[in-house]
């Protein structure tokens, strides 16, 4: 699993994850977004336009996936998640992809320019399963119009579960790591079929 930080933090925010998800057969890769930010990382200009440093990040996350399906860890069995900002580009890399991952993981992002993102959709994005999760409460990006784009992408047949939580700009507990566990654990390779 690919972890993506939010602004201002960094990949140390994110090691208690794999004791959380309790899950011993999966690996994680924790990395940092490329732009200093008040002692963190951003992944894109929080401030100006942010669309040049989408584009970088997402084509150095393309990178990272290309060299770990290298090292051995091929397509359908890599999970990406992100918080944030790193949902945003978790989303920008899931369904640009032209390989389909294991899965793909938001939590309380948006999409930047979701014309451009239909518009730039790869062959086998609605082949791509996704889980987006967004706080009720969330003060930093207010869930309406998020709800509203999860919408528009699921009427365009993308594979996305949507789910809402009673919480602010955070991970809600075991509550929420419960849903990402069930849904990381659903696509475990190797896990037979389920028979009609």
């Amino acid at each position: 699993m690919v972890v993506l930080h939010g602004l201002g933090d960094s990949l140390a925010g994110y090691r208690w994850l794999p004791e959380a998800l309790a899950l011993p057969w999966l690996g994680y890769r924790l990395v940092n977004a490329p732009d200093h930010y008040f002692g963190g990382y951003s992944w894109y200009d929080f401030a100006g336009d942010p669309t040049p440093g989408i584009h970088r990040s997402r084509n150095a996350l393309a990178g990272l996936l290309d060299a770990l399906e290298g090292e051995g860890y091929p397509p359908q069995q890599t999970f990406l998640l992100g918080f944030s900002q790193g949902c945003l580009m978790t989303l920008e890399v899931g369904l640009r992809r032209s390989k389909v991952l294991a899965g793909c993981i938001g939590i309380s992002g948006y999409v930047h320019d979701l014309p451009g993102l239909l518009g730039g959709l790869s062959p086998v994005a609605r082949q791509q399963r996704l889980l987006v999760t967004h706080g009720t409460w969330d003060s930093m990006i207010p869930i309406e119009p998020v709800r509203a784009q999860m919408q528009r992408l699921r009427e365009t047949g993308i594979r996305l579960e949507w789910r809402e939580f009673a919480k602010d700009h955070t991970i809600a507990g075991e509550e929420e790591i419960r849903v990402i566990r069930e849904f990381v654990t659903a696509a475990r390779p190797g896990t037979p079929a389920a028979r009609p």
